[in-house]
């Protein structure tokens, strides 16, 4: 071949390679994201976050992959056991050697402020949904974590205030003997004495107690009006079952439960819950929007319509998964920057906003759990009291302690 043709022959090689490439399309670069579900999996509060939690997490990651082919998401899962070691181990290892870009969930106080602090050393993204203590978003706020659904102010400043006005000026406390119980208790005290109320005393007893006869009969003794549960999931379902046996109603005395889900009144049954009030984010028959996300979840979930801290992981991760695709990057104070910047619009929890102390704020809803003959079906669980709007349901940015308001 001479080196005319051989010259022409790579020409017209080089000339078809060029037509090829300028007629196949061009694939955008793939951003992977790893969200990692870490909660109580099989223990006390297994039910009101748990595997539904993944469940949910899962859901965001297909519903945001649907509409923006650019994207994967990994969504990974844990059971930190509501031991804060437990729980600091795997965020360390998520984040040291997994991949992961945001842990999600947490319920469990004491972890929560574990995995909070972890996550500002790593410069990575919290999400909390499950963790309730008002110490995420005050003192010991973080400029890398946002508290989504729920925290101590808002219970206590919607049921504590409404019982203390509807059902009686005293109070007694049951309380979770850790980090949650003891902000739900002082948020709630707080409350109450703002209301006109007064606290006679309280007791605190372990998590995953089983025995509360010892705790109710002190309860009983004070002549407390009102019996404040600052506590969560089976420890609430087994003192409320228990001081039915006592007949702490009866006598008189009324009880509160400052941290209620779905989940646990399903559990208790109407015919011992009826009457309840307490304060939640969010309900599955609340409107259209939360009717339809809720029949998806419990098609995948075994029929169960979803919790408040369940509905709660599926917001606050696609709120992070749109923050990354606005701000094109993963780089985390970007991410909590543009989180910060987009005004919350959520068909499940309504109009709000991210604030600089880290707390999501939304609309909040006193409810009353219905009475058997009032319910139309399995989960038809409550009636609306009140509904308190977002620029009242939580704590005054002013008010937190938090270093990172000027």
């Amino acid at each position: 071949m001479t080196s005319r043709v051989l010259r022409k022959s790579c020409a017209l090689f080089l000339a078809t390679a060029v037509s090829a490439l300028a007629a196949a399309p061009i694939r955008a670069e793939t951003t992977a994201v790893k969200l990692g579900v870490l909660n109580d999996m099989s223990g006390v509060y297994a039910d009101i976050t748990g595997p539904g939690a993944v469940v949910a997490a899962q859901m965001a990651a297909d519903d945001f992959v649907a509409s923006h082919k650019d994207f994967k998401v990994e969504v990974v899962s844990a059971d930190h056991q509501n031991k804060p070691d437990v729980g600091s181990s795997i965020a360390r290892k998520w984040y040291d050697q997994d991949g992961v870009d945001a842990i999600l969930d947490v319920p469990t106080s004491s972890v929560a402020l574990v995995v909070s602090d972890i996550t500002r050393e790593k410069n990575k993204v919290f999400l909390v949904s499950g963790g309730g203590s008002s110490d995420l978003t005050g003192a010991k706020c973080s400029p890398n974590t946002v508290q989504w659904t729920y925290d101590t102010w808002a219970l206590a400043n919607g049921t504590g205030t409404a019982a203390t006005r509807r059902e009686g000026t005293t109070w007694f406390f049951l309380t979770a003997d850790y980090a949650f119980g003891a902000a739900l208790e002082r948020d709630a005290a707080a409350a109450v004495k703002n209301a006109g109320g007064k606290v006679l005393g309280g007791v605190k007893h372990p998590l995953s107690a089983t025995d509360f006869s010892s705790f109710l009969l002190q309860a009983q003794a004070s002549g407390a009006k009102v019996i404040g549960l600052a506590n969560a999931g089976g420890d609430t379902i087994n003192a409320i079952k228990q001081a039915a046996e006592f007949g702490l109603t009866q006598g008189g005395q009324s009880l509160t439960g400052l941290l209620i889900f779905s989940s646990d009144v399903k559990a208790l049954g109407l015919p011992a819950a009826q009457g309840l009030l307490l304060t939640e984010a969010f309900y599955w028959d609340l409107n259209d929007d939360t009717r339809a996300f809720s029949r998806r979840f419990a098609e995948k979930f075994g029929g169960k319509m979803p919790t408040s801290t369940q509905a709660g992981v599926y917001s606050s991760a696609l709120h992070y998964l749109n923050a990354i695709k606005d701000a094109k990057t993963k780089d985390a104070p970007k991410v909590m920057e543009q989180m910060r910047a987009t005004p919350i619009d959520d068909p499940l929890f309504g109009k709000g906003e991210v604030r600089i102390d880290g707390r999501a704020t939304h609309p909040m809803y006193l409810f009353k759990v219905k009475k058997p003959a009032d319910s139309k079906g399995p989960w038809d669980l409550y009636e609306v009291v009140a509904t308190i709007p977002a620029n009242e349901a939580f704590r005054p940015l002013k008010d937190g302690g938090c270093p990172l308001v000027k």
